[in-house]
């Protein structure tokens, strides 16, 4: 089949590689249909290289079809349209039952200190092959599926892999109140789908705020207002809208590679041309994130508001400002979307009557042999790239 592989850092390629095949009980085969690049899939083409190797297939947000399953799947059959979650879980753990289907205990990567396995991400995650591909493996498929139905095309529900449910839990952990302002920095695909997720379901005010023209101007039908960063002081006009206390609720949607952290952003890049056991090592126990939005969302909040964690973080040396978050009384909440937990909220959304705008959320749609430009456009934020659509 087709796929694409990582090949090393800012280098991607599309390679001819085995087709996958069961391997266990409750394994099953896709045809993927939709595939998509994430946000997250960046940091894997520029940051955490170290923890790749060669020739892995990457992609975590795929859809298709069942063209084959293990003995013991549950009720999931060929001829099956399934939307594969990015992550993998068994569905009767302790985490599961708990709604933290991120956490695993089945798939948990217990050698590397971390959550449930990821589809393409890294050894950090399991290195379990993707989803930018024609076929895919899914391992735990008794439970790591969702099916949805034979019409309607594959842009209304290819996001609950990942974006929707991502920015679901993003709004669900802000706990902006009725009446409140919700400020999100970012409006790359979770941001922008989080403002329209609030804009939708919370009576509040949503302010969105970016530094990309085309961000910005996509936003607007669902914030009351923009900020754009290249011109405009964040800080003053949150307090101005919000009598100088702040906002209610920030959602960070940026994360590890935020603009405006340039001593952290040569680390990162200086780690990145280490060996990759050397480079692992840093990354794991010496590692910075680039810290500017999170420090931004801080500062915008207001005393006793809460900050949403929704960008991806890896360092463990990070100097977070543990002063004013205690000061200022600040809840924090974060962590990988416990995709199968929103599911059940967000199905009802995707009708024909598009209420989130998910058909026309993708900017490009391309063939699979697209992808080394499209991860290079993605990355530069050039062609008003916001959300790709591979298709296989």
């Amino acid at each position: 089949m087709r796929a694409v592989t990582w090949q090393g850092r800012r280098k991607v390629s599309v390679d001819t590689v085995p087709d996958p095949i069961i391997k266990e009980p409750t394994d099953a085969i896709i045809k993927v249909t939709s595939t998509n690049i994430c946000g997250s899939d960046l940091h894997l083409y520029e940051v955490l290289g170290a923890f790749m190797s060669p020739g892995d297939i990457l992609g975590h947000e795929a859809m298709g079809v069942v063209e084959e399953t293990g003995s013991s799947v549950g009720d999931l059959n060929v001829g099956d349209r399934v939307v594969i979650p990015f992550n993998i879980s068994c569905g009767a753990c302790f985490m599961c039952d708990h709604g933290l289907q991120s956490q695993c205990e089945t798939t948990q990567n217990r050698d590397q200190g971390t959550g449930a396995a990821l589809f393409g991400y890294s050894k950090l995650y399991g290195e379990v092959a993707g989803g930018q591909a024609e076929y895919l493996r899914v391992p735990q498929a008794q439970y790591t599926h969702i099916k949805v139905p034979d019409d309607g095309p594959d842009d209304r529900y290819v996001y609950l892999s990942d974006v929707l449910p991502t920015a679901w839990q993003a709004v669900e952990y802000a706990e902006v109140p009725a009446g409140g302002t919700l400020v999100v920095l970012g409006l790359g695909p979770i941001g922008a789908m989080s403002c329209r997720i609030a804009a939708h379901r919370k009576d509040c005010r949503v302010i969105g705020v970016d530094r990309v023209t085309e961000r910005l101007d996509r936003a607007r039908a669902y914030c009351a207002e923009v900020i754009d960063l290249r011109s405009e002081d964040a800080d003053a006009v949150v307090a101005d809208l919000t009598e100088g206390r702040g906002a209610d609720a920030v959602i960070d949607a940026v994360g590890m590679e935020a603009h405006g952290s340039p001593i952290a952003e040569a680390a990162q890049t200086a780690s990145g041309f280490l060996p990759a056991p050397v480079g692992r090592l840093v990354m794991k126990n010496a590692g910075v994130d680039r810290l500017a939005a999170l420090n931004s969302a801080i500062s915008l909040v207001r005393r006793g508001g809460t900050i949403s964690l929704s960008g991806v973080y890896g360092g463990v040396a990070d100097p977070i400002d543990m002063k004013t978050l205690f000061d200022k009384q600040i809840q924090l909440r974060m962590g990988q979307a416990n995709v199968k937990r929103w599911v059940p909220e967000i199905l009802p959304l995707l009708t024909a009557e598009d209420p989130l705008g998910v058909e026309s959320f993708a900017t490009h749609r391309l063939p699979l042999d697209a992808a080394p430009g499209a991860y290079e456009t993605f990355q530069k934020k050039e062609d008003g790239m916001v959300k790709v659509v591979l298709q296989p």
